[in-house]
Parts: structure tokens; sequence; C-alpha cells
């Protein structure tokens, strides 16, 4: 079987890493390159810890590129409460000897998919869609190389983690969400309304860390630093581990299920900036412009994640 192309565009982050992980032991995927972007840590932090997580992969080929420092026009948020100061939630991975690759992420992002053909690379933004955003109004030609965009974003009868209606990563800046949605290109959307179902548990993180390696030892603390921290936040046990739902899905798209529907991005209310307005019930005549995921099977999602991490 062809691996399938992919780019991960994401802000690591203690999910983030996981979900990188997932990729990078999948042989049905080929990681073609990783774009960095500002969002759960500024970008100085989340290049550097991309290259660390795919050190610790032992793929120091991997090309990592730094993107965008900043959200299209809003102040950038962070979310060092949740990722804490370095993104990795305290944990001490090595500092990376692999390079960053020259030029900007947007820029390698148009090369690489111009380069392509038809409908060949599947793009996985598991951070604020910045870069992609800024791809698009770059060289509106991308459009067409693009397979599919799966996403981590969003949520509807979930509400939002960073305000009352919206998801982070769409609320950091809801500006680019609003390109991307509006591109044409087919979407799926990993929203809050899934993601929440797939907790962690102190069974779940005892099985990552029992993998014994060093990815699995690392895996487990960042699962158990994250989930602390949103259990904690949300009066929950364990936290939902939220970005590794985008790579799951390339590989077993049968552990969820959704709904095709109309989304739009609220950049008119800054009470609801950023909210994923959904229109499930197909109550608007608005075009269908994303399959938005509202289930999934989180025993076969956490034993996928241990089954592929060992792999490492």
């Amino acid at each position: 079987m062809t691996p399938r192309p992919i780019i991960i565009d994401t802000d690591p982050g203690t999910d983030d890493a996981i979900a990188i992980w997932l990729a990078l032991a999948s042989p049905e995927l080929e990681v073609l390159g990783i774009s960095a972007v500002a969002g759960n840590v500024p970008l100085p932090l989340t290049e550097r810890n991309a290259r660390k997580v795919c050190e610790l992969a032992k793929r120091p080929d991997m090309a990592v590129f730094a993107g965008c420092s900043r959200p299209m026009l809003r102040p950038l948020v962070t979310a060092e409460a949740f990722h804490g100061g370095s993104g990795l939630g305290g944990t001490d991975l090595p500092e990376p000897t692999m390079p960053l690759q020259p030029g900007h992420a947007v820029d390698w992002l148009v090369d690489t998919l111009m380069a392509a053909g038809d409908g060949e690379i599947t793009l996985c933004p598991i951070g604020p869609l910045t870069n992609i955003a800024m791809a698009i109004v770059k060289e509106p030609r991308i459009l067409s190389r693009i397979r599919e965009i799966v996403l981590m974003g969003g949520g509807f009868f979930a509400g939002g983690n960073i305000t009352p209606a919206a998801e982070f990563n769409i609320y950091c800046d809801p500006h680019a969400a609003h390109v991307v949605f509006n591109s044409g290109v087919r979407l799926t959307m990993m929203p809050l309304d899934v993601t929440h179902q797939a907790r962690t548990s102190r069974e779940r993180i005892a099985a990552v860390r029992a993998i014994g390696t060093p990815v699995g030892v690392a895996a487990a603390a960042l699962m158990a630093s994250h989930g602390k921290r949103e259990a904690q936040d949300r009066d929950k046990d364990g936290g939902p581990l939220h970005d590794p739902c985008v790579i799951a899905y390339l590989l077993q798209p049968e552990l969820f299920g959704g709904r095709h529907c109309n989304v739009r991005v609220n950049t008119a209310s800054e009470a609801t900036m950023g909210m994923t307005v959904v229109d499930w019930w197909g109550v608007t005549d608005g075009s269908k412009n994303c399959t938005v995921m509202n289930r999934i099977d989180a025993d076969r999602y956490f034993a996928l994640i241990v089954d592929r991490l060992a792999r490492l």
C-alpha cells in the first residue's frame, strides 16, 4: 500500500507531541514535513518542541519549518496554563540537535503543494490555522493539490474551552479559520464534541508507560501532565487527548462518526469570537462544507496509540 502523504501543522503542545509520534510510527502515512505555528506557546518554543519530538522518535531527518509567529489580525493568545511554560508540560525532553529548516513554513507549504499532483497531499493542522490560511491567501492554486484538511478544532454542543463559545485553536486565529472553512477544500473537523470523549485515565496512561521506551515514557508523562491540568480545570477524571484524533482518523476512520454540515466561523462578535457555528440539523441553506465528528470509540483509540507508539 502506498503511504498517504501528509503535512502536520502544529504548535507543540503536549497532545501535539503524541499526534506527531503516532504519525511517525504509522507506515500508512508519509510525513512530508512539519510546519510549526504560534499557539499553545510562542513560535520559538513550538518549532523547538517539534524538533525535540522528532529526535526522540529517532527521526532527525524530518524537515521542521517555522511559520507564523502571530495570528493574521489579532494578538497572540497562548495556553501555558494547560501545556506548561515550555509547551511540553514540564517534561524534560533533550534539546534538539537537528536543524530548523531554512525559509518560512508558509513558503514551504506553497512550494510543496504546488509541486504535488491534484488531490495528493492531506493537511493535518492541530494548532491555529494561521500557516494554512496564509498559504491559501498567498497562492490559491494550492487548493486543488489538497486531498483533504483534517483538523483539530472547534466545538458546538460541547461549547468552548478558551471562552464559553470558542475552542482554543479556532479562537487563537479565527480569521485564519474563516479562510480555511471557506476555501472549498474537503474538510474533516475533530471538535471538542469528540475529543472530550477521548479522555486519559490511570489505566490508559499506565499502558503507554509500560511500553518502556523513551517515547513511551515521555508520552505517558505528557498525558499525565496535560490530563491533570484539564481534569482540575474541568472537574473531570483525566483530560482529553485532542490532537491525536486527527492522525487516528487517517489510520482508522471507522473509530469515528459524524455528519456532513455547514460550518461557519464567527469573527464579528467579541463575545462569540472564534465560535464554530455548526448547522447540525440542516436548518439553513448554507452549503455543507465540513464533516464534523461527534463520536469516537475511545478504547480502540487508546489501543491504537499504544500499539503505534510501541514501534518507535
